[in-house]
């Protein structure tokens, strides 16, 4: 796949488009109407020229596709040096087709943990330069990662994975538990959340200290819980609560009676 090819693609879409005008043009406006999200100038400022979504019609996901297989191949290259195209390769593929969370998931982890590593490498490595130059990049990649994730959000507002890759990307990369905790807990009560996420909820909180917080947390989690789902792992949930019960020291008569 070379930028030749891409651009022969694009440009024969192009000219489909422009056929299939006269038909598009009612269907796309009615697209437009129920979908507001869909932001003609964010993607011509991201082509650079007076190019829209409307006019890839049906095609954008093939050429979204297209894109993205060519921004794989740019990431191949393991270097700081192409970190500007491929900022610019994600936010056109995420502007072209904004609807796979797929795109903005690994978009965002590419930019803040791939090409933090990159500019870390670039500078002498890890090991070699100052800590704090260390954290620096971390946290500016960090930053632009956590920004795409947060312009996702706007097109995916009930998806867990985009709100729980923030926490992750807080906790991992710019090591603030507090914001990482307060991500866990939004993306914990969000419908169809993973179960381990309010787990790690509770767990930073523990870690902050934050112990009472943390067992009122478990006690109201664990009813909720499925005995029959492993993945809810509700025999784990009960032992860390009989742990905080313990550290805080709670009489026997006030601890929590799970009701089997």
């Amino acid at each position: 796949m070379n930028w030749k090819a891409i651009i022969v693609v694009i440009v024969s879409l192009f000219f489909v488009g422009l056929a299939l005008r006269p038909i598009e043009g009612p269907a796309w406006n009615e697209l437009k109407e129920r979908e507001p999200a869909l932001r003609l100038a964010d993607l011509e400022a991201a082509l650079g020229q007076g190019v829209t979504i409307g006019l890839l019609g049906g095609f954008r996901a093939v050429v979204a596709d297209l894109l993205w297989i060519r921004t794989n191949v740019i990431w191949e290259e393991q270097d700081a040096a192409v970190i500007p195209t491929m900022e610019t390769m994600i936010r056109l593929v995420t502007t072209i087709d904004p609807r796979p969370v797929y795109f903005w998931l690994n978009g965002s982890r590419i930019i803040a943990y791939d090409m933090a590593a990159w500019r870390v490498r670039e500078a002498g490595d890890y090991g070699n330069i100052p800590e704090t130059a260390v954290q620096r990049y971390h946290d500016e990649q960090a930053e632009t990662g956590i920004r795409l994730l947060e312009r996702g959000r706007e097109y995916h507002p009930d998806s867990p994975e985009l709100v729980v890759d923030i926490a992750n990307i807080y906790l991992r990369r710019m090591e603030n538990r507090e914001m990482a905790a307060e991500y866990y807990r939004i993306g914990a009560e969000m419908e169809n959340a993973p179960p381990f996420v309010a787990r790690i909820y509770a767990e930073i909180l523990r870690q902050m200290g934050e112990n009472r917080r943390a067992y009122d947390w478990l006690v109201d989690l664990y009813p909720t819980l499925d005995p029959a789902n492993p993945r809810d792992q509700r025999d784990r949930v009960l032992g860390r609560i009989r742990e905080l019960e313990d550290v805080l020291e709670i009489p026997a008569t006030q601890r929590f009676r799970p009701e089997f």
